[in-house]
């Protein structure tokens, strides 16, 4: 993907924030639980920046396990669902790219599904410049089964009729970043499963970049096709969705 668009992909989300907060999949205890071992601090307390917080989604969860968490959004349709849908979470509108957030005044900078979209070279030593020392930089994304065959061939599908489409993992992504600054790294895979209906399964497909950036009617026939190849295996219209969460942690020292 070209820096165009990158940039033209990761401001696609706010026109989909319905889509986005309706159907996008949530996140186990477990990886709270992980989560709180590899940082070595309980989440209770935490100072916390949850930077391409979305539409609140791991912003929630995390304040549901006690932190004193911030969202951080760059855009207004996420900003804004976000707003109706937790009204009582803090938001402050910017970016990973540029956190406007005094040097060394949090315990953790958290990106869910979002660090890819970030400039890692600028990112970086942002999260570092507002963590404390000892506070960690996470990052996770959930990312659908591929050793299940209808998975699999759902995304060979997708990757024939859509032209941008990915498969998008990322726990690689933060390893590689942070190599050259030589700071502690732990990571941990976890797997899990959701039922789900197919047509909030569909709902989910219109809320990624590569259908976001697609007009009504470039994605109707995409998704008709796709309603139709997943009602032929799921009859009765509920899928077991499987995930692979991977979850990496930076501390710094």
């Amino acid at each position: 993907m070209t820096e165009y668009q990158k940039h033209d992909h990761a401001n696609s989300f706010g026109a989909v924030a319905a889509e986005y907060d309706a159907a996008r999949p949530s996140y186990p205890a477990e990886l709270f639980d992980r989560l709180e071992e590899l940082t070595g601090r309980p989440l209770k307390g935490a100072e916390v920046l949850d930077v391409g917080a979305g539409t609140g989604i791991a912003t929630r969860l995390l304040a549901a396990r006690g932190a004193r968490v911030t969202a951080v959004e760059p855009s207004p349709g996420m900003a804004a669902q976000l707003r109706l849908a937790s009204p009582e979470l803090p938001l402050v509108k910017a970016g990973g790219d540029e956190l406007p957030f005094h040097d060394g005044t949090v315990d953790l900078v958290t990106y869910a599904q979002a660090f890819h979209w970030t400039d890692p070279d600028r990112s970086i030593p942002e999260a570092l410049r507002v963590l404390r020392p000892g506070g960690s930089l996470a990052t996770w994304w959930n990312v659908k089964d591929t050793s299940v065959a209808w998975v699999r061939a759902m995304g060979e599908r997708l990757a024939a009729a859509l032209p941008s489409y990915q498969h998008q993992g990322g726990s690689n992504v933060i390893t590689e970043a942070f190599a050259p600054y030589g700071l502690p790294t732990a990571s941990a895979r976890l797997r899990w499963q959701r039922e789900i209906d197919v047509e909030l399964l569909l709902a989910d497909l219109v809320s990624r970049s590569y259908f976001a950036v697609l007009t009504p009617e470039q994605r109707a026939p995409v998704l008709a096709a796709e309603r139709a190849a997943l009602l032929a295996e799921f009859p009765g219209g509920t899928v077991t969705e499987p995930y692979v969460l991977d979850l990496t942690v930076v501390t710094k020292e």
